[in-house]
């Protein structure tokens, strides 16, 4: 048995931001992937990943929901006849590790489930986002059910509002100089924590008239930028944003990263900004020329996302 393909995502713009209702887009990053698999023998990774499953079965037992039903003694059949899920996904990344098992499982277990194939009006995407915010509510305490919308349909998603999703299309990639390149920070970030000291943050006046007035406004315009390529304008906003989230998410940014962020501000070799919900994991680097942003950065191991 082996299943579909779920492939990683990358949150470019509205981290955070998302939760104020910002613009968001997201795109599948198909470096890495997962599937369910059966072993006849479980040991090692596979072992780890069936006893996971069997605790989220657990989970997914007691979720009180009308808005999707499951065939849960199939996957607790599947689970006990020695079904993983296998994915070269890193977890705590930031590219959606958790929302990987969450499509897989929806796409195999879901009963009257909406299909990629169908019309995808934006009442049906709402409704996946649900139905994925509270299936991937078990790994994070809540989620936005984003990552495994686009991990689901594999497909750029724009995010409007809370109540406006759509699929869209963006521009090809192009052999120009620029690049969107991730960042590995050797360590692993944990959502939760970080979505806990953000909502913190928000009790304070001073900093939700920095996310409205400022955050939001340079993340919305780094979206409106990206989908129509507008590349200088897009590297003018990623850097006003990279520095509004220097001062003011330092607690997500790990701390022998703050100088190396604070480098690519001022030399314009490349701006950083956070991948998902940082603490590490993935750090998102946007450069508007990447032979110079890789020779700024020796001794950093970089993966390229896409090409201006």
């Amino acid at each position: 048995m082996k299943g579909p393909l779920f492939y990683a995502k990358i949150l470019l713009f509205g981290e955070y931001g998302i939760i104020k209702d910002s613009k968001g887009l997201a795109i599948p990053y198909n470096s890495y992937k997962g599937a369910f698999k059966q072993a006849e023998v479980l040991e090692g990774i596979a072992l780890k990943s069936n006893g996971y499953l069997a605790d989220y079965l657990a989970y997914l037992k007691g979720l009180k929901t009308d808005i999707v039903r499951f065939n849960l003694e199939q996957l607790e059949q599947d689970i006990a006849d020695g079904m993983y899920f296998d994915s070269s996904i890193p977890q705590g990344y930031g590219v959606g590790s958790s929302g990987a098992i969450v499509a897989a499982v929806y796409d195999k277990y879901a009963q009257d489930k909406i299909t990629v194939l169908e019309n995808l009006t934006k009442e049906k995407l709402l409704k996946l986002k649900t139905v994925f915010g509270l299936m991937e509510s078990y790994f994070h305490g809540t989620s936005s059910g984003l990552d495994p919308l686009n991990s689901y349909l594999s497909l750029p998603i724009l995010i409007q509002s809370k109540n406006d999703i759509e699929s869209v299309g963006i521009p090809y990639q192009q052999n120009g100089k620029g690049a969107v390149f991730l960042l590995d920070s050797k360590m692993i970030g944990e959502t939760q924590p970080m979505v806990n000291i953000f909502m913190e943050k928000m009790k304070n006046e001073g900093f939700r008239k920095m996310l409205s007035n400022e955050f939001v406004i340079y993340s919305d315009a780094c979206v409106d930028d990206f989908l129509h390529g507008n590349a200088k304008s897009l590297f003018g906003n990623v850097k006003k944003l990279s520095k509004v989230v220097l001062e003011n998410f330092k607690p997500m940014i790990p701390n022998q990263f703050h100088s190396l962020w604070k480098k690519g501000i001022e030399s314009n070799d490349y701006y950083l900004k956070l991948c998902g919900s940082g603490g590490g994991g993935y750090i998102l680097g946007f450069a508007p020329d990447f032979e110079k942003a890789k020779a700024s950065l020796v001794g950093h191991e970089l993966e390229l996302v896409y090409r201006f």
